[in-house]
């Protein structure tokens, strides 16, 4: 009986002492799985890791004289001021390329966006500013001197066959980058009395938002509403490109839509 208690005895004790050990592994495996991750937290939130935005958020300008901000004299059009308002409100400075031509048509943007250069920089393109179509329709307003609506129609078919070879180059090369295409204003509204140009306008306008539709990173800007109640306020002194007060309006409703993540690349 006394050899019985005494197993038992010591059954109990290495019992408790197993229990007691498997405590203690229990205990250090939490405090090193949950404190390690603990303090690797507070360090990763007391030292945040800075990442250079500058160097990641590349804005390419394409197209005519409003990407070159013709009109306004202080020559920053509204992609000066676009890269102006985000660089206040994230206090970086994006990279720019301007690439806009005076003058430029969408064939001439066609072949532009082919060349080996070019599509270099629309590679590391992480926003892409457009606008293009404003000569094409308008031809130095001749198409309205000279209108005939069988021309017009014909301009505007080619103009958006144009287009979507626009696009369809830019993703070839680049399908990340979001490409933000500027609808065009109505310079000549004047001419009303004789010509419906905004409804040509917004014909033109309806059938370029049915093109950039059918592309998920392209976005139609409108810029129509913005200069029709008081063109002449906003057009510069060849009563056709912006003045400074017309591309302040455009870029206040471009720079909002661009979202610079810290992470997009």
């Amino acid at each position: 009986m006394l050899l019985s208690k005494s197993k038992v005895l010591v059954t109990t004790i290495i019992s408790a002492v197993v229990g007691l050990f498997f405590l203690f592994c229990l205990g250090w495996t939490i405090f090193d799985h949950y404190g390690k991750k603990t303090s690797d937290m507070r360090s990763t939130e007391a030292t945040p890791i800075k990442k250079d935005l500058a160097n990641d958020f590349t804005v390419v300008a394409l197209g005519d004289s409003l990407t070159r901000g013709t009109g306004d004299e202080s020559g920053k059009g509204y992609v000066g001021l676009v890269l102006e308002d985000l660089e206040n409100e994230y206090n970086h400075k994006p990279i720019i390329h301007n690439l806009g031509i005076n003058g430029q048509v969408s064939e001439e943007l066609v072949q532009q966006v082919k060349q080996k250069e070019v599509r270099r920089q629309i590679k590391a393109a992480d926003v892409i500013l457009l606008t293009i179509g404003g000569n094409d329709l308008f031809q130095k307003g001749q198409t309205l001197i000279d209108y005939d609506s069988q021309v017009i129609s014909e301009s505007q078919k080619k103009y958006m066959e144009n287009l979507n070879d626009i696009f369809k180059n830019i993703n070839q090369v680049n399908d990340k980058a979001t490409i933000f295409l500027l609808g065009l204003y109505n310079p000549f509204i004047e001419l009303d009395d004789d010509l419906d140009t905004n409804r040509i306008v917004r014909d033109w306008n309806n059938d370029t938002a049915e093109v950039v539709a059918h592309y998920k990173n392209a976005i139609f800007v409108p810029t129509f509403d913005l200069f029709q109640l008081s063109v002449n306020d906003y057009l510069y002194t060849d009563n056709f490109h912006p003045n400074k007060k017309g591309y302040r309006l455009i870029a206040d409703r471009v720079a909002p839509l661009i979202k610079w993540e810290d992470e997009k690349r």
